[in-house]
């Protein structure tokens, strides 16, 4: 395979430009620090701003960077796990962060001299959001926000109006990857807002039950400023970005499950007290309570390779779109597509039980709002509502019946029958 350069039209990077332990070297310092405050900042609802920062500035937004443009130069494979021991830390982290790799991908596969003016900001320490899902009750596939030239503005510059929800990390961004329309057109884009201006306005009031810390919530644009160079035809968006986003839910996953039992083993290790009718004169021996924990353990295990699967049908994706060829990018892209459902199917199921069967491993004590290890189950509960289920197993259920290629840009919004009252 060729290697990468600094040209806006490089190839792939090699398969392994930076071995995993290297990488993950640089960064397991940074998780143990973060999983240590994890549960107080969950009960406090304290915004991971500094746990965020110190990643960035050691480099954790450029992973996908390739080493001659200044970054790390990780594979699809190599980002995942990562993203998996940052969940096991604390999952909200690295849902925040999903926006951000999400568009970092996006510049790593474009062409035009745009590319590497992103991979420098990225390399700088400079983190993207997420800004699509409209508000209210817009009819499916309905836009409401628009670009429009600035009255009396500079040339070039365009002012957007809009409000979104969902809007993961862009709290903690400096840039805000936004859906929206070109107001005279109709036209689908992807507007790049620079947060740090009046008319950006971020809104914490994400009120789900898990993934309490995300950021998320409600993003409005009030005549904000965007540039010309950074209103982006959505037809060029990379096209295995709905696997990406899914992906990144699948990591957050795996880590809850692997956050799960290192809590689940130090409970069980630290207790003193025992029941009259269990197998052992100390719980950390008592063989059925070791059971409980080896399969919680087990789960995470095949979380992992759960999750290693998608990634590298995702790489497959990623190399295809430096292939010229159409077909077999198309193809590589639905193989990405369905390894993610797939993935998505058996991993909610698998998060969501391993992450309540550890109350079986510890008894009454284990609810105490004070140990919150209930934030497990919450929180995996949480992500796995994200894009249903239901709806996947059914398109890979339709590809392997009928050979129907899957979906791979959705949309959500009010039903036609909403849509008229």
């Amino acid at each position: 395979m060729t290697t990468s350069n600094s040209n806006s039209t490089s190839a792939p990077v090699p398969v392994a430009e930076v071995d995993y332990d290297t990488l993950v070297t640089k960064f397991r310092p940074i998780f143990a620090r973060i999983a240590a405050g994890a549960s107080a900042r969950e009960q406090d609802h304290v915004l991971p701003y500094v746990q965020i920062k110190e990643l960035t500035d050691a480099g954790f937004g450029a992973l996908r960077v390739p080493v001659a443009n200044g970054g790390l130069g990780a594979t699809l494979p190599q980002l995942f796990r990562l993203l998996t021991e940052l969940a096991a830390a604390d999952p909200n982290i690295p849902q925040a962060l999903r926006g951000h790799f999400a568009f970092a991908e996006d510049r790593l596969v474009s062409k035009g001299p745009q590319r590497d003016k992103w991979l420098a900001r990225f390399v700088a320490g400079e983190i993207a959001g997420n800004s699509w899902t409209e508000i209210g009750a817009v009819a499916i596939g309905d836009v409401i926000t628009r670009v429009r030239p600035a009255v009396g503005g500079a040339p070039g510059e365009l002012r957007v109006n809009g409000t979104k929800y969902y809007s993961t990390g862009s709290i903690f961004a400096d840039w805000i990857d936004t859906f929206a329309q070109i107001g005279d057109t109709g036209k689908n884009v992807i507007a790049i807002i620079n947060s740090h201006q009046p008319g950006v306005i971020h809104s914490d009031n994400w009120d789900g039950f898990g993934q309490r810390t995300t950021g998320s919530g409600t993003s409005t644009f009030i005549d904000a400023v965007v540039e010309e160079e950074n209103v982006i035809d959505f037809e060029t968006r990379f096209k295995y970005q709905t696997a990406f986003y899914q992906c990144v839910l699948l990591a957050v996953l795996a880590g809850t499950i692997k956050g799960a039992e290192r809590d689940i083993a130090a409970e069980v290790k630290a207790r003193n007290r025992i029941f009259s009718h269990g197998n052992s004169n100390s719980f950390a021996t008592d063989p059925q309570i070791l059971q409980v924990v080896g399969e919680v353990s087990a789960a995470a295990f095949a979380a992992d390779a759960i999750v290693e699967r998608a990634a590298w049908a995702l790489q497959g994706a990623y190399d295809g779109a430096f292939l010229e060829d159409l077909v077999e990018e198309e193809r590589l892209n639905d193989i990405a597509e369905l390894a993610s459902a797939q993935a998505q199917v058996v991993l909610v199921p698998l998060s969501t039980r391993a992450t309540s069967d550890i109350f079986n491993a510890l008894a009454a004590s284990g609810v105490s709002t004070t140990k919150n290890l209930d934030r497990h189950w919450r929180n995996a509960r949480v992500c796995a509502t994200h894009n249903p289920w239901v709806y996947k197993a059914r398109i890979v259920g339709d590809y392997a019946v009928n050979g129907t290629p899957p979906n791979r840009i959705w949309a959500i919004g009010a039903g036609p029958i909403a849509a008229k009252k």
